[in-house]
């Protein structure tokens, strides 16, 4: 039976004191007996917990009552044991780590197009002006290994923070196209979306919510295998299960 409740979220806003931060999150976390990960840092919060839904809803409650969070999207999926061993709350330089400071999402989300209209572009082979559309994966390659959109662009990064280069090298094989960038749950391809309109892309685009939230809202019929996720589950299917490919 599937009991426990594992959600996936971030936002990108301005934080200050953290160290106060911490202390509350940690304190409201083994409250209720969370396992996990929070990570924060001065440009937002992103976080990966499991527990009892009781449990967990209760968080997002208590989180949500601070205004800089009442805004929290967390992606759920469920499992039949706790995929994290202990909680752990962190203090970061950066939530993700792309090490490019003047790329901040705090100040600006990049446009982002939905999982449903995607999957209308894809059918009809163009976005809504006519322009070839094309994904891209901003995960590591051993991530892509395990499963990806079909068709899509992959760089073979082995972290994110190598994206900056890997696009620079590439930039003029996408020029003029729609680039719709994608991850687990959209915190790195609504950084690198960003990132790329920076350098002269006014199409490039994040895919709302990432993976996990195209398998939720879609059919997810452009998707080619399984999602790595980071935790004991290692992979995820389409139907956001734990997949049979699993270890």
């Amino acid at each position: 039976m599937n009991s426990i409740l594992n959600i996936a979220a971030y936002k990108f806003v301005p934080l200050a004191d953290l160290a106060g931060l911490k202390a509350a999150l940690t304190a409201q976390a083994e409250a209720r007996q969370l396992k996990g990960t929070i990570l924060i840092a001065e440009e937002g919060i992103n976080l990966f917990l499991a527990a009892a839904k009781e449990s967990i809803h209760d968080f997002l409650g208590w989180l949500k009552s601070d205004g800089r969070f009442s805004d929290l999207w967390a992606k759920e999926s469920w499992s039949d044991h706790q995929p994290f061993k202990k909680m752990r709350i962190k203090i970061k330089s950066e939530i993700i780590r792309m090490n490019h400071p003047t790329i901040q999402p705090q100040s600006g989300r990049a446009p982002c197009v939905s999982p449903e209209e995607l999957n209308r572009w894809l059918d009809r082979g163009h976005d809504d002006q006519g322009r070839e559309v094309v994904l891209l994966d901003t995960r590591n390659a051993f991530e892509v290994s395990h499963g990806s959109f079909q068709g899509a662009v992959d760089f073979g990064i082995g972290k994110f923070s190598d994206f900056p280069q890997a696009f620079r090298d590439h930039a003029s094989e996408l020029a003029g196209k729609t680039i719709v960038s994608f991850c687990t749950g959209g915190i790195r391809c609504e950084k690198a979306a960003i990132y790329m309109r920076s350098l002269g892309h006014p199409n490039a685009l994040q895919l709302e919510g990432g993976i996990l939230n195209y398998f939720e809202k879609t059919d997810a019929r452009y998707y080619r295998g399984d999602c790595f996720v980071f935790d004991d589950r290692e992979l995820l299917d389409p139907q956001l299960a734990v997949s049979p490919h699993a270890k």
